[in-house]
């Protein structure tokens, strides 16, 4: 594709991938440019506000997003590796101005540009990444609740690992939550406790060795859990199997 006609993506990388897990956000940037689109990650940004926003510091939360505004402000498309940051701006950001009528209609205006990765690469670039080595290997999903709920991430995923070679081997209660669920964890952490064993239970019971999913906190839940039960369960977001990232440890492994 001619570098003229490649579509001019702003790459929003998210706190945990910056700090947790970067491979995730180097192979979104590599999907996003083998299936023809021109990539650029502001040095600018910021946390997106999610945080603040869900614990009821809203005061707080809307300088994050005033910068995030301003930050992506001349990219035609928004691309995000998480469902509940861009949940975050799709759908929270206009609430969090809505007595502020001129950022009001820049953050509709954002929202309006942005997209989860997996979507964005689906019915946006409509993609087929390359077979993967995962070929063969069962492997299972967990639905995040923000990608679904707010996005309808669902079906974009499965397709890109089906279009990979990748078949998934449904777990029950997939569309259930993990226990995550940002400072949920954090204020109630017995019954988190009990639903990401639940999780764990429904994924092992596939006979998948391997679970993948969109949203890094939840991957991080569920892996940090698998660790403390000694649970042999691998833990990967969707992007880096995609990507063909499976060189480094998993999500909760030391190197190797």
């Amino acid at each position: 594709m001619h570098r003229d006609h490649q579509p001019h993506v702003g790459f929003f990388v998210s706190c945990l991938a910056d700090l947790f897990r970067p491979s995730v956000a180097f192979s979104a940037i590599e999907l996003l440019e083998s299936a023809g689109c021109q990539v650029e990650v502001p040095q600018a940004q910021t946390c997106c506000g999610q945080p603040g926003y869900n614990s009821g510091a809203v005061d707080d939360a809307r300088p994050l997003a005033r910068q995030v505004i301003d930050t992506f402000a001349g990219f035609p498309y928004v691309v995000v590796p998480s469902g509940s940051c861009a949940g975050m701006i799709k759908h929270h950001y206009p609430r969090l101005f809505a007595e502020y009528p001129e950022w009001h209609a820049r953050a509709t205006d954002l929202a309006q540009r942005t997209w989860e990765v997996t979507s964005f690469l689906v019915e946006v670039m409509d993609y087929s990444p390359p077979v993967s080595a995962l070929h063969g290997r069962k492997v299972t999903y967990h639905d995040s609740c923000a990608g679904l709920r707010e996005l309808g991430i669902k079906q974009q995923p499965r397709k890109l690992l089906s279009r990979a070679g990748v078949e998934v081997s449904e777990m029950q209660a997939t569309e259930v939550c993990c226990g995550f669920g940002g400072t949920f964890c954090a204020k109630m952490p017995d019954l988190s406790e009990k639903m990401v064993d639940d999780k764990l239970h429904h994924a092992t019971d596939t006979g998948a060795g391997l679970l993948l999913g969109g949203d890094l906190g939840c991957l991080l839940n569920i892996a940090g859990r698998a660790r403390r039960c000694d649970t042999d369960l691998e833990v990967r977001h969707v992007v880096e199997v995609l990507a063909g990232e499976l060189s480094g440890p998993a999500i909760g492994e030391g190197e190797r």
